[in-house]
Protein backbone atom coordinates (compact mmCIF):
# COMPACT_ATOMS: atom_id res chain seq x y z
CA UNK A 1 0.00 0.00 0.00
CA UNK A 2 1.27 3.35 -0.53
CA UNK A 3 1.29 6.29 1.43
CA UNK A 4 0.47 9.87 0.54
CA UNK A 5 3.41 12.21 1.34
CA UNK A 6 2.65 14.44 4.39
CA UNK A 7 3.34 18.25 3.50
CA UNK A 8 2.52 20.04 6.97
CA UNK A 9 5.14 19.54 9.70
CA UNK A 10 2.32 20.22 12.25
CA UNK A 11 0.86 16.89 10.70
CA UNK A 12 3.70 15.05 11.12
CA UNK A 13 4.05 15.92 14.55
CA UNK A 14 0.23 14.97 15.67
CA UNK A 15 0.76 11.51 13.33
CA UNK A 16 3.85 10.92 15.68
CA UNK A 17 2.50 11.59 19.04
CA UNK A 18 -0.92 9.54 17.73
CA UNK A 19 1.47 6.56 17.00
CA UNK A 20 2.86 6.86 20.16
CA UNK A 21 0.46 6.81 22.42
CA UNK A 22 -1.23 4.01 20.49
CA UNK A 23 -1.94 0.87 23.08
CA UNK A 24 -1.35 -2.73 22.64
CA UNK A 25 -1.13 -5.74 24.20
CA UNK A 26 2.04 -4.71 26.09
CA UNK A 27 -0.26 -2.00 28.48
CA UNK A 28 -2.29 -2.60 31.47
CA UNK A 29 -5.21 -1.33 33.42
CA UNK A 30 -4.71 -0.56 37.09
CA UNK A 31 -7.71 -1.86 38.24
CA UNK A 32 -7.44 -0.73 42.10
CA UNK A 33 -7.08 3.15 40.75
CA UNK A 34 -9.59 2.80 37.72
CA UNK A 35 -6.63 4.66 35.32
CA UNK A 36 -4.68 3.24 32.57
CA UNK A 37 -1.21 1.90 33.65
CA UNK A 38 1.29 2.41 30.88
CA UNK A 39 3.82 -0.42 32.53
CA UNK A 40 4.80 -2.92 29.35
CA UNK A 41 4.68 -6.39 29.64
CA UNK A 42 7.16 -6.67 26.84
CA UNK A 43 9.78 -9.16 28.05
CA UNK A 44 12.50 -6.54 28.80
CA UNK A 45 10.17 -4.79 30.92
CA UNK A 46 8.92 -7.41 32.55
CA UNK A 47 9.64 -6.98 36.99
CA UNK A 48 11.58 -10.38 37.53
CA UNK A 49 13.83 -10.86 39.86
CA UNK A 50 16.14 -11.65 37.57
CA UNK A 51 16.40 -9.70 34.23
CA UNK A 52 15.13 -11.95 30.83
CA UNK A 53 14.25 -14.94 33.71
CA UNK A 54 11.13 -15.84 35.28
CA UNK A 55 12.11 -17.89 38.13
CA UNK A 56 8.87 -19.77 39.92
CA UNK A 57 8.65 -21.94 42.49
CA UNK A 58 6.74 -25.34 43.69
CA UNK A 59 6.64 -27.93 46.67
CA UNK A 60 9.57 -29.71 47.20
CA UNK A 61 8.51 -32.24 46.35
CA UNK A 62 6.10 -31.82 43.63
CA UNK A 63 3.39 -34.28 42.99
CA UNK A 64 1.67 -35.45 40.46
CA UNK A 65 -0.79 -35.18 38.43
CA UNK A 66 0.55 -31.57 39.21
CA UNK A 67 4.20 -32.50 38.29
CA UNK A 68 4.92 -35.45 36.78
CA UNK A 69 8.14 -37.03 38.31
CA UNK A 70 8.60 -34.23 40.54
CA UNK A 71 10.85 -31.79 37.62
CA UNK A 72 8.84 -28.93 36.44
CA UNK A 73 10.96 -28.55 34.00
CA UNK A 74 9.39 -31.69 31.73
CA UNK A 75 6.53 -28.86 31.33
CA UNK A 76 4.34 -32.39 32.13
CA UNK A 77 2.03 -32.03 34.60
CA UNK A 78 -1.03 -29.47 34.64
CA UNK A 79 0.84 -26.95 36.98
CA UNK A 80 4.20 -27.38 35.41
CA UNK A 81 2.29 -27.21 31.47
CA UNK A 82 0.41 -23.91 32.65
CA UNK A 83 3.45 -22.22 33.41
CA UNK A 84 5.19 -23.03 30.29
CA UNK A 85 2.02 -21.59 28.44
CA UNK A 86 1.73 -18.34 30.45
CA UNK A 87 5.36 -17.78 29.87
CA UNK A 88 5.15 -18.20 26.16
CA UNK A 89 2.37 -15.64 26.22
CA UNK A 90 4.70 -13.13 28.14
CA UNK A 91 7.32 -13.74 25.27
CA UNK A 92 9.60 -15.77 27.26
CA UNK A 93 11.06 -19.11 25.84
CA UNK A 94 11.45 -22.51 27.74
CA UNK A 95 14.97 -21.76 28.70
CA UNK A 96 14.14 -18.03 30.24
CA UNK A 97 11.94 -19.98 32.69
CA UNK A 98 13.94 -21.53 35.72
CA UNK A 99 12.44 -23.34 38.60
CA UNK A 100 12.92 -23.33 42.56
CA UNK A 101 11.66 -25.35 45.20
CA UNK A 102 9.93 -23.83 49.00
CA UNK A 103 7.65 -25.35 51.49
CA UNK A 104 4.15 -24.21 51.48
CA UNK A 105 3.85 -22.90 54.52
CA UNK A 106 7.61 -20.80 53.87
CA UNK A 107 5.59 -19.53 50.91
CA UNK A 108 2.72 -18.66 51.60
CA UNK A 109 4.66 -16.13 55.24
CA UNK A 110 4.87 -12.06 54.40
CA UNK A 111 7.75 -10.88 53.30
CA UNK A 112 10.44 -10.58 50.15
CA UNK A 113 10.60 -13.66 48.10
CA UNK A 114 13.37 -14.47 46.09
CA UNK A 115 10.75 -16.33 43.12
CA UNK A 116 8.35 -14.44 40.54
CA UNK A 117 5.83 -16.28 41.86
CA UNK A 118 4.98 -19.73 43.32
CA UNK A 119 3.04 -22.83 42.01
CA UNK A 120 1.98 -25.51 44.47
CA UNK A 121 -2.06 -25.16 44.69
CA UNK A 122 -2.60 -22.86 46.22
CA UNK A 123 -6.16 -21.65 47.03
CA UNK A 124 -6.80 -17.59 47.18
CA UNK A 125 -8.12 -16.86 50.50
CA UNK A 126 -8.68 -13.56 52.50
CA UNK A 127 -6.22 -14.17 54.54
CA UNK A 128 -3.38 -15.05 52.15
CA UNK A 129 -4.10 -12.19 50.04
CA UNK A 130 -3.22 -10.18 53.50
CA UNK A 131 0.30 -11.32 53.08
CA UNK A 132 0.70 -11.97 49.58
CA UNK A 133 -0.82 -11.57 46.29
CA UNK A 134 -2.53 -13.31 43.67
CA UNK A 135 -2.89 -13.90 40.20
CA UNK A 136 -6.31 -15.04 38.37
CA UNK A 137 -7.31 -18.29 39.13
CA UNK A 138 -6.12 -21.05 37.05
CA UNK A 139 -7.97 -23.60 38.58
CA UNK A 140 -11.60 -23.95 39.85
CA UNK A 141 -11.04 -26.77 43.16
CA UNK A 142 -13.02 -29.02 44.19
CA UNK A 143 -12.40 -31.23 47.85
CA UNK A 144 -12.26 -34.75 47.68
CA UNK A 145 -11.97 -37.37 50.85
CA UNK A 146 -10.21 -40.63 50.52
CA UNK A 147 -10.51 -43.74 52.88
CA UNK A 148 -10.52 -47.47 52.44
CA UNK A 149 -12.15 -48.96 49.45
CA UNK A 150 -13.39 -51.58 52.15
CA UNK A 151 -13.15 -49.39 55.53
CA UNK A 152 -16.08 -48.57 57.70
CA UNK A 153 -16.38 -45.34 56.00
CA UNK A 154 -16.50 -46.21 52.35
CA UNK A 155 -20.17 -45.91 52.31
CA UNK A 156 -20.88 -42.18 53.57
CA UNK A 157 -23.23 -40.31 52.24
CA UNK A 158 -23.12 -37.02 54.59
CA UNK A 159 -20.65 -34.97 56.16
CA UNK A 160 -22.46 -36.26 59.79
CA UNK A 161 -21.19 -39.99 58.83
CA UNK A 162 -17.79 -38.81 58.86
CA UNK A 163 -17.79 -36.89 62.54
CA UNK A 164 -16.29 -40.12 64.22
CA UNK A 165 -14.00 -40.45 61.48
CA UNK A 166 -10.34 -39.92 62.70
CA UNK A 167 -9.62 -37.66 59.51
CA UNK A 168 -6.06 -35.83 58.51
CA UNK A 169 -5.13 -33.42 56.09
CA UNK A 170 -1.17 -31.07 55.39
CA UNK A 171 -0.80 -28.18 57.40
CA UNK A 172 -1.72 -24.72 56.19
CA UNK A 173 -3.96 -26.08 53.49
CA UNK A 174 -7.59 -25.69 52.91
CA UNK A 175 -8.18 -29.24 52.78
CA UNK A 176 -7.77 -29.02 56.67
CA UNK A 177 -9.70 -26.25 56.78
CA UNK A 178 -12.87 -27.92 55.22
CA UNK A 179 -12.61 -31.06 58.16
CA UNK A 180 -12.04 -28.04 61.21
CA UNK A 181 -14.94 -25.52 59.47
CA UNK A 182 -17.53 -27.99 58.03
CA UNK A 183 -17.02 -31.41 58.85
CA UNK A 184 -15.91 -30.97 62.29
CA UNK A 185 -15.43 -34.69 63.58
CA UNK A 186 -15.00 -35.55 67.14
CA UNK A 187 -11.98 -36.83 67.01
CA UNK A 188 -9.11 -33.96 66.44
CA UNK A 189 -7.69 -34.43 63.25
CA UNK A 190 -4.07 -34.64 62.69
CA UNK A 191 -2.51 -31.68 60.61
CA UNK A 192 0.67 -32.98 58.55
CA UNK A 193 4.02 -31.43 57.25
CA UNK A 194 2.90 -32.08 53.91
CA UNK A 195 0.96 -34.42 51.13
CA UNK A 196 3.17 -36.91 51.20
CA UNK A 197 3.49 -37.10 55.36
CA UNK A 198 -0.26 -37.23 55.59
CA UNK A 199 -0.45 -40.40 52.70
CA UNK A 200 1.76 -41.79 54.63
CA UNK A 201 -0.36 -41.35 57.60
CA UNK A 202 -3.27 -43.22 55.74
CA UNK A 203 -1.12 -45.66 54.69
CA UNK A 204 -0.55 -46.85 58.10
CA UNK A 205 -3.71 -46.70 59.46
CA UNK A 206 -3.25 -43.94 61.74
CA UNK A 207 -5.99 -42.19 60.22
CA UNK A 208 -9.42 -43.58 58.49
CA UNK A 209 -9.18 -40.56 55.67
CA UNK A 210 -7.52 -37.96 54.34
CA UNK A 211 -8.46 -34.98 52.52
CA UNK A 212 -7.13 -33.46 48.99
CA UNK A 213 -8.38 -31.93 45.78
CA UNK A 214 -9.90 -34.06 44.18
CA UNK A 215 -7.70 -34.25 41.20
CA UNK A 216 -4.57 -35.50 43.73
CA UNK A 217 -7.09 -37.96 45.31
CA UNK A 218 -7.91 -39.19 41.71
CA UNK A 219 -3.98 -40.25 41.45
CA UNK A 220 -3.72 -41.27 44.64
CA UNK A 221 -6.42 -43.70 44.77
CA UNK A 222 -5.67 -45.08 41.32
CA UNK A 223 -1.63 -45.08 41.19
CA UNK A 224 -0.02 -44.34 44.54
CA UNK A 225 -2.47 -46.58 47.46
CA UNK A 226 -3.89 -49.71 46.80
CA UNK A 227 -7.00 -50.07 48.52
CA UNK A 228 -7.94 -46.60 48.55
CA UNK A 229 -11.10 -45.20 47.43
CA UNK A 230 -12.64 -41.98 47.31
CA UNK A 231 -15.90 -41.97 49.19
CA UNK A 232 -16.71 -38.78 47.30
CA UNK A 233 -16.41 -34.98 46.79
CA UNK A 234 -17.21 -32.64 49.60
CA UNK A 235 -20.10 -30.43 49.21
CA UNK A 236 -19.15 -26.60 47.90
CA UNK A 237 -19.55 -24.39 51.07
CA UNK A 238 -19.28 -20.96 50.35
CA UNK A 239 -17.58 -19.13 47.08
CA UNK A 240 -15.87 -21.27 44.75
CA UNK A 241 -12.28 -22.09 45.39
CA UNK A 242 -9.67 -21.18 43.19
CA UNK A 243 -5.87 -21.75 42.86
CA UNK A 244 -3.52 -18.97 41.53
CA UNK A 245 -0.32 -18.33 41.41
CA UNK A 246 1.62 -16.72 44.59
CA UNK A 247 3.70 -13.64 44.34
CA UNK A 248 5.05 -11.35 47.27
CA UNK A 249 2.98 -8.20 48.56
CA UNK A 250 2.41 -5.55 46.29
CA UNK A 251 4.25 -7.31 42.97
CA UNK A 252 4.71 -5.43 40.00
CA UNK A 253 4.21 -8.71 38.04
CA UNK A 254 0.72 -9.92 39.18
CA UNK A 255 -1.10 -7.57 35.90
CA UNK A 256 1.28 -9.02 33.02
CA UNK A 257 0.88 -12.51 34.49
CA UNK A 258 -2.70 -11.92 34.60
CA UNK A 259 -2.81 -10.55 31.14
CA UNK A 260 -1.28 -13.88 29.68
CA UNK A 261 -2.95 -15.98 31.80
CA UNK A 262 -5.78 -14.69 30.30
CA UNK A 263 -5.15 -15.41 26.81
CA UNK A 264 -4.08 -19.15 27.94
CA UNK A 265 -7.57 -18.81 28.72
CA UNK A 266 -9.17 -17.33 25.74
CA UNK A 267 -7.48 -19.30 23.45
CA UNK A 268 -8.81 -22.99 24.81
CA UNK A 269 -5.33 -23.82 25.95
CA UNK A 270 -6.14 -23.88 29.37
CA UNK A 271 -9.23 -26.40 29.20
CA UNK A 272 -7.04 -28.58 26.98
CA UNK A 273 -4.80 -28.93 29.94
CA UNK A 274 -7.12 -29.50 32.31
CA UNK A 275 -8.33 -32.47 30.05
CA UNK A 276 -4.73 -33.86 29.18
CA UNK A 277 -3.98 -34.04 33.08
CA UNK A 278 -6.58 -33.37 35.58
CA UNK A 279 -9.89 -34.93 33.83
CA UNK A 280 -9.88 -38.84 34.83
CA UNK A 281 -13.69 -38.77 34.13
CA UNK A 282 -15.48 -41.27 36.52
CA UNK A 283 -18.69 -40.36 38.33
CA UNK A 284 -17.68 -39.10 42.35
CA UNK A 285 -20.77 -38.77 43.97
CA UNK A 286 -21.20 -35.14 45.95
CA UNK A 287 -21.49 -36.38 49.58
CA UNK A 288 -24.43 -34.00 51.50
CA UNK A 289 -24.15 -31.51 53.74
Amino acid sequence: MTRRPIIFAAAALALALVAAGCGDDETTTDSASGGADTSSCAKADLALKESGKLTVATGEPAFEPWVVDDDPTNGKGYEAAVVDAVAAELGLAKGDVTWTRTGFDEAVAPGTKDFDFNVQQYSITVDRKKVVDFSDGYYTVEQAIIGRADGPFSGAKTLTDLEDARLGAAIGTTSLDYIDEFIKPTTQPLAFDDNAAAKAAFDADQVDAIVFDLPTAYYITAVEIEGSSIIGVLPQQGPAEELGFLFEKDSKLVDCVNQALGKVKTSGKLDELDKEWLNQGGDIPTLEK
